[in-house]
């Protein structure tokens, strides 16, 4: 497999609250999400969600205080001025998610080429990294 993916779910202020287990690359980012955590609950009900393209759909399986996704460029036409703008205050907002993904790639086992072929250790190695991660914003 050449890549793995995980669902990382982040603060505001950077700090990890959950990770998934990995799965292969193949994977689309919203059936990983509705697998881990199955839409009959109500997850997201008290929060915020900032969310990528990858998670088209997510506002009608599932219950949040309010949630911010980007707007979608309409095959073969250019989206608005408006709608550039939305997308910047949006994406200036969630940065701090791609801080914390960021972040944990500063461990280069991590960022380096995957040559664990054990997938279940990668998500050991993966936990104690967000840990490290999360213990650092502490200092």
């Amino acid at each position: 497999m050449h890549a793995v993916k995980e669902i990382v779910i982040s603060t505001t202020i950077r700090w990890i609250g959950f990770i998934s287990r990995c799965y292969g690359g193949r994977h689309h980012d919203y059936s990983v999400l509705k697998s881990i955590l199955p839409v009959d609950k109500e997850w997201f009900e008290k929060f915020k969600v900032r969310l990528d393209l990858g998670f088209l759909g997510f506002a009608k399986d599932y219950i949040c205080r309010k949630f911010f996704i980007p707007i979608k460029k309409p095959k073969g036409k250019e989206l608005t001025d408006e709608q550039r703008e939305i997308n910047t205050k949006q994406a200036s907002e969630r940065i701090t998610v791609e801080h914390s993904i960021g972040g944990l790639k500063r461990y280069r086992i991590l960022e380096d080429r995957l040559r664990l072929h054990n997938l279940n250790l990668y998500n050991d190695v993966l936990g104690v990294c967000a840990g490290l991660w999360n213990f650092s914003l502490n200092l």
